[in-house]
């Protein structure tokens, strides 16, 4: 049976850490591992992850979950401790605000990797959209394709960071890149599954909604700075007439779409 690595990065979360850490808590697959790296918040954030440590004790959980508070230079260095410290199969990340769609979301997960055979390199899912009290909102527009690879990120992120379950060993190969301060998330993805393609691994939907993700994010709130940090990342990746070909159809498609 495959581990998971979930890891939650916060800070100065305790207004929508509490659903999150109830939500892991509430998996009936028990082979999880729960890495929480907190940026020494000063709120209510620390006590929220000592009750939950506290509970899962008491409910006799075979969860294992593990806590780090420490000074970080960002999020994605707080993503980089996450994965340096992750002993699974695979790993995802679920951020303070964020939940599984459903109790049995890793039950489920796991259940689409066969026995015995060879580890896909990512497993991946459909993603819902929640606002701040956890109410749908919307389905995520970008829907994951049924054969996903690195190039299909040239029409836009079509899997949620949260919903892309990569092979631990595949990412600690390839840390986040921290020169990218808004969308660092979109260039590992990519780098994480080129790294799949030379090994010969497949990359496999799993053909159900695995998160409900928090609406405004920090690429949502750096809306701008974000979209050009984005086109210098599918530069780096599909080069640049590429990507203004995509650009403008992009531009296109959300004509049409009015």
């Amino acid at each position: 049976m495959i581990r998971f690595s979930i890891i939650t990065c916060t800070y100065q979360a305790e207004k929508v850490l509490q659903r999150t850490v109830d939500s892991v808590l509430s998996q009936t697959y028990s082979i999880v591992e729960h890495i929480i790296i907190d940026g020494l918040s000063k709120d209510g954030t620390l006590r929220i992850i000592e009750d939950y440590e506290k509970k899962n004790e008491s409910v006799g959980s075979l969860h294992e979950i593990h806590v780090i508070s420490e000074p970080d230079k960002g999020l994605y260095d707080a993503m980089n401790k996450g994965i340096a410290r992750a002993t699974g199969d695979y790993l995802c990340f679920l951020n303070a605000g964020d939940v599984f769609s459903s109790s049995l979301t890793l039950e489920k997960i796991a259940a689409s990797v066969i026995a015995g055979a060879q580890l896909p390199g990512v497993l991946y899912g459909d993603t819902d959209v929640v606002d701040n009290e956890g109410h749908f909102l919307r389905h995520r527009r970008l829907a994951p394709p049924e054969n996903l690879s690195w190039r299909s990120f040239k029409q836009g992120m079509l899997v949620c960071h949260q919903a892309f379950y990569a092979r631990v060993d595949l990412a600690k190969q390839t840390p986040y890149d921290l020169s990218y301060v808004y969308s660092a998330d979109v260039d590992w993805c990519i780098r994480v599954m080129k790294v799949a393609e030379e090994a010969h691994l497949p990359l496999r939907n799993v053909h159900q909604v695995v998160v409900n993700y928090l609406a405004g994010g920090m690429s949502i709130k750096n809306h701008r700075a974000s979209l050009k940090e984005r086109f210098r990342i599918m530069c780096r990746h599909y080069g640049l007439l590429t990507t203004l070909m995509m650009h403008v159809w992009f531009v296109i498609r959300a004509v049409l779409r009015r």
